[in-house]
């Protein structure tokens, strides 16, 4: 066979063959092929939807590669944890840990596992709660909603953006203690939740830093929020702890890809979304919503991680939500 024969044949087979994609070796650089799938377990429209498009924006102007966000709301936040399981570790698929993740497998049967079958990335920020009811309600303080509550057993509608969410379980447990009970009434997202409450549909409602923009255009009135201390955007509104109710409850989050990411891939999605983390559009859009960034880079993100499904697991245990023994 002569050279130019076997180069030819040899470029043939080439081309006919199947073409795989390997991870690049440690050390190399990484780059996108193609636009990048974020998944955000909430519907399109709430404040964590918003400020991740923001950051998605800037990322992937690093990138090189748009990062496209696919809401997929409902189950509490935890829809985006099948999609990451199945998904090839290849950089093209990642999905924000909201804190129903690390709860959800402590109280039902779930096939993915949050620390088995993910690649943490970065933590982003955290979101504190807060107590709203219509602009046009006449409670005034979280005492005029529990003498309320008293007073009309089992008539009190509080929305939260969820079954399973902190607000829902915070609630259950808050009540609980108080021998009070109210109505439940759960939606996918926080920009329905909002404006359910805010037309009155429901009494009340608990949920994260969304509400911002309700509470500051005179929809909604904040009555106290569930943060260690009050907020600087309402200094005047008071914690649930300094009322006495013994309630501390805020829920950090970040970014995940699945498990197994090569090292360069982690590296480079970790420094181009760090660096769209920090970007002052990102930092206003945070501040829309009384946010602040809460860096941790990929190692500390991941001790978090299991710091949070550890305790997840003793709440659980302490509230007795954990599932019965078949």
């Amino acid at each position: 066979m002569s050279t130019r024969r076997g180069l030819l044949l040899a470029m043939a087979a080439a081309i006919g063959a199947p073409r795989v994609l390997a991870a690049p070796p440690a050390g190399t650089a990484w780059s996108p092929q193609r636009p990048i799938a974020l998944w955000v377990p909430w519907p399109a429209g709430g404040a964590t939807d918003l400020t991740l498009r923001m950051l998605a924006e800037l990322a992937g102007r690093r990138l090189g590669q748009k990062v496209v966000i696919e809401n997929r709301g409902g189950a509490g936040g935890t829809l985006a944890m099948p999609v990451l399981q199945q998904a090839a570790p290849d950089g093209h698929t990642l999905a924000q840990m909201p804190q129903p993740v690390f709860r959800a497998p402590h109280t039902q049967k779930v096939a993915w596992d949050p620390i088995r079958d993910t690649t943490p990335i970065l933590q982003i920020s955290g979101v504190t709660f807060g107590l709203v009811v219509p602009a046009s309600s006449p409670w005034r303080s979280v005492d005029d909603l529990l003498n309320h509550a008293a007073a009309h057993p089992g008539r009190l509608s509080i929305a939260t953006n969820g079954i399973g969410t902190t607000p829902h379980v915070v609630l259950d447990e808050w009540f609980a203690r108080r021998g009070l009970s109210y109505i439940h009434v759960p939606y996918k997202g926080t920009a329905e939740q909002m404006l359910a409450v805010a037309s009155e549909q429901v009494m009340a409602g608990v949920n994260s830093n969304g509400f911002a923009p309700y509470v500051d255009a005179g929809r909604l009135r904040l009555l106290a929020t569930f943060g260690a201390a009050r907020t600087r955007r309402w200094p005047e509104v008071p914690t649930m702890n300094e009322l006495g109710h013994g309630i501390v409850a805020t829920s950090p989050y970040g970014l995940a890809g699945p498990r197994g990411l090569a090292p360069a891939v982690l590296q480079a999605l970790h420094d181009a979304f760090k660096a769209a983390l920090f970007d002052p559009a990102h930092i206003a859009e945070l501040a829309r919503y009384d946010q602040e960034i809460a860096y941790l880079d990929s190692a500390d993100y991941g001790r978090s991680m299991r710091e949070s499904f550890a305790a997840e697991r003793r709440t659980v245990e302490r509230l007795g939500l954990a599932p019965a023994a078949a």
